[in-house]
């Protein structure tokens, strides 16, 4: 394998694989990333078993063969080469050694054989259909925030992605959930998804995905299995997922339906308040108390090493009054996510859960547990 490659590109290319490598392995050979030359590309791959990510990238004189090498190496020494750098990969004629010269700079790294390297195998993934890269991640970024990191529950650490009816309507829906709240995300459903499987697309892999969209504005060519989901970046960048094998609970339980009690803010005035009054807090708890009366809210936190704290904020509620404490957290999260000026809350009580909707959007809904305060 002999080629020479710009720095930029290259750089790219790493960027999106040498992530997906875990920085502590018991297998040597995971910690490589696979090169591959052929046909004027250079490809890179790399995979942690469970995920697996390939970037393909212009090469000049791109000789047919493959090596691996440390992937956190090559990328940091690419990273420090000067911008505008042609790099020049050569693997040495007993494949031990693949040699980098760029400038002045030469680096030796010893590399492990490409036939070595374990690949996801290919099988058949019959469900294909594709969706625009704001979609996606709208759906990515409505609901991953509620993904929960208790691995004991590991059916609960993912996004949960199928086929659902709303009003007679097919959609896509995203749904997370970490037990003390839930998103919910929803798209008209793409055309070829009509029949796929539900899956638990894993943490990690959602990760992954997030960052390659920030990079791409195109549709994205999504296939799955009962096992497997594949993203497709046009022809450059491919993500390969193992999904969550358990099943997700039937969230629809937990999504209230009797609620009668609407509070309506005004977001960012109502966030802002939420994030001064939580200071006093304690880490622990976090908590903060919603007194809610005619058109008038105090949110307060009381903790004994800090002391108390109040704010009061006008907003829109004509039902009885309710005392109701939620994880300011949780709240912050929420808010976050709501892009209109207005958040509407519909509560039943002070135990039960209330729901969340942007005032103008319907696509999302959160669900928020209570706390004692």
């Amino acid at each position: 394998m002999k080629l020479t490659i710009e720095r930029a590109a290259l750089l790219k290319a790493l960027g999106h694989v040498q992530s997906v490598v875990e920085r502590r392995n018991t297998i040597p050979i995971l910690s490589n990333v696979l090169l591959r030359g052929a046909d004027g590309k250079l490809a890179l791959s790399a995979t942690d078993m469970d995920i697996e990510m390939i970037s393909a990238v212009p090469a000049q004189g791109a000789k047919t063969g493959g090596t691996t090498v440390p992937a956190h190496t090559l990328y940091d020494i690419t990273r420090k080469l000067p911008e505008g750098a042609q790099v020049l990969l050569e693997l040495g004629s007993d494949k031990g050694q693949m040699t980098l010269r760029s400038g002045r700079s030469t680096f030796t790294l010893a590399c492990l054989p490409a036939e070595d390297y374990p690949v996801m195998s290919g099988s058949d993934l019959a469900h294909n259909f594709t969706i625009s890269a704001a979609d996606l991640k709208r759906l990515i970024d409505r609901t991953r925030f509620a993904i929960s990191t208790e691995e004991t529950r590991y059916y609960l650490n993912g996004i949960y992605l199928h086929a659902a009816k709303s009003n007679d309507v097919n959609m896509l829906r995203a749904v997370a959930t970490d037990g003390h709240r839930l998103a919910r995300m929803e798209l008209p459903l793409p055309d070829g998804a009509a029949g796929m499987p539900g899956v638990i697309v894993p943490r990690k892999a959602v990760g992954e995905l997030r960052k390659l969209l920030d990079e791409f504005d195109q549709d994205v060519a999504v296939s799955l299995s009962d096992t497997k989901i594949r993203f497709a970046f046009g022809d450059s960048t491919v993500l390969t997922s193992k999904l969550i094998d358990g099943t997700f609970p039937d969230y629809d339980r937990v999504i209230p339906t009797g609620n009668d009690k609407v509070l309506e803010v005004e977001c960012k005035s109502f966030a802002a308040a939420v994030d001064r009054v939580s200071t006093i807090s304690s880490e622990k708890s976090r908590a903060v108390k919603l007194a809610i009366e005619r058109n008038s809210l105090t949110l307060s936190a009381t903790s004994p090493e800090n002391g108390t704290a109040s704010e009061e904020i006008e907003v829109r509620y004509s039902a009885s009054p309710i005392e109701i404490g939620f994880n300011s957290r949780y709240l912050l999260d929420i808010t976050e996510q709501i892009e209109g000026e207005g958040a509407k809350f519909v509560m039943a009580d002070a135990a039960s859960p209330t729901l969340v909707r942007d005032a103008t959007d319907g696509s999302a809904l959160y669900v928020l547990m209570p706390m004692r305060v």
